[in-house]
């Protein structure tokens, strides 16, 4: 009998999730926006009339796999590039290639693994073959375009979004693989009701990491003469605390911080303080956190609730001190509260409005009246002529100009009637009243 090597049965050996991969559209699950009957990227596909373009979506969901479609699909010669193991001179070697095919009449399809890993200086090196139409560029990237890619080579490209997969379907991957001899059909494994949507919730919209996780479920599942049988115990293990889709640079960062300001805006303590979770259990620095609590403060709550301002300074404190994960209780706190406490924003719409006079009207002077004269000369000049200090009169404020001339009258803090704010609009609407002259 004659002994297999490693060598004669190679594909026993690939990933589940590689000898899974789809050879054809008819086979690709997920992303029916885009590959649905009629859709426009699946049209193009089949017409073999594909054009430079970027596959933006998160980790899992088939952006190589559907370069490998299009590759198929084609009348082109067929690149894979990694942007992890490729540098200049590998991209100039294929460029030049492509250029040489291209005169011969052959198309070149480049596609780019992670491209927003690749530098300005290699993204650059594709611009003029792409301009030219020596090749066709696929890239692939889980980070937002807009941030990642150079401007010239995204303008050149068509952007299409592809979407975390749904729980069902990553459940009809996870069944397809049990049944298909190239899976783990072979194996005749057998496994509780709901197993299959323990998974599909693990993996977070992720198919290789479902593939995985069950891969590794069966492995150490129970081998019995014609059967593979799963216990929910096994699964439990294999499936573990999943990593919650987080990346303290990307987008996702400020996507969830978004979230968390924005629910506290809205006074949804319940999402708030969901978003906090989100933040803290994947890694984010508390203190960052801590940060944008202090900002929020003033922001959005203001003058409503002056007292936000030092809880969400000592909920800064309380991180400093302490750290994850005691210090979750104090970043809890100060949410819940700012979430509850009443809003305003006329802290913030007052400075923004005065920032558009001051950046327009850098050079309007001073009012002599409210100039400093410390020295003989500037009092000559008339510095500080007719100043009264409030201190002294009656109402504690005087009838003074304290704006340029050209901004005379000018209205910056609109106070509204929220929280403590009531106060100061009703105390500047009778100072304002006294200063026209009138009896308040």
């Amino acid at each position: 009998m004659e002994q297999l090597s490693l060598f004669d049965s190679q594909e026993a050996y690939n990933p589940l999730a590689s000898r899974m991969r789809p050879e054809d559209l008819d086979e690709f699950v997920g992303q029916e926006h885009l590959l649905g009957k009629g859709k426009v990227l699946r049209q193009l596909i089949e017409q073999d009339r594909v054009s430079s373009m970027i596959f933006w979506g998160p980790p899992g969901v088939g952006k190589t796999t559907l370069a490998g479609i299009i590759a198929h699909k084609t009348h082109s010669r067929f690149v894979n590039f990694s942007a992890v193991t490729s540098g200049i001179k590998e991209i100039k070697e294929v460029m030049a290639q492509a250029e040489n095919s291209r005169r011969m009449g052959i198309r070149t399809l480049v596609f780019v693994d992670e491209i927003h890993r690749f530098n300005k200086a290699q993204q650059d090196a594709f611009l003029p073959y792409v301009e030219k139409g020596s090749i066709i560029l696929i890239g692939a990237t889980t980070e937002n375009p807009s941030f990642e890619i150079n401007g010239a080579l995204l303008s050149r490209c068509r952007v299409f979004v592809l979407q975390g997969l749904t729980q069902e379907n990553v459940k009809e991957l996870l069944e397809r693989a049990l049944g298909s001899p190239k899976g783990l059909g072979y194996l005749r494994v057998e496994m509780e009701e709901g197993m299959l949507d323990a998974i599909a919730a693990a993996a977070d919209g992720d198919a290789r990491r479902a593939l995985n996780i069950l891969e590794m479920a069966v492995t150490n599942g129970e081998m019995e003469a014609d059967r593979t049988r799963v216990t929910k115990e096994i699964l439990a293990q294999c499936i573990g605390k999943k990593s919650l889709l987080y990346d303290k640079k990307g987008e996702e960062h400020y996507n969830l911080i978004s979230a968390l300001h924005k629910s506290m805006r809205n006074t949804d303590p319940d999402a708030a303080v969901y978003w906090l979770a989100r933040m803290l259990e994947a890694g984010e620095d508390p203190l960052y956190v801590a940060r944008r609590l202090i900002r929020f403060a003033s922001e959005d709550v203001g003058m409503a609730d002056s007292q936000a301002l030092p809880l969400a300074v000592a909920a800064y404190q309380a991180c400093h001190f302490l750290g994850m994960p005691e210090c979750n209780v104090h970043l809890s706190h100060a949410v819940i509260y700012l979430s509850l406490a009443p809003k305003s924003n006329s802290a913030y719409v007052a400075y923004e409005t005065a920032k558009g006079d001051a950046q327009s009207m850098l050079a309007e002077p001073v009012p002599l009246t409210i100039r400093n004269a410390p020295t003989s000369l500037m009092a000559d000049l008339h510095y500080g002529e007719g100043y009264v200090y409030a201190h002294d009169t009656k109402e504690k404020v005087a009838r003074m100009q304290c704006l340029p001339d050209s901004l005379a009258g000018r209205e910056y803090y609109h106070p509204t009637s929220e929280g403590e704010e009531e106060k100061a609009r009703e105390k500047l609407r009778r100072v304002k009243a006294w200063k026209q002259g009138g009896d308040e």
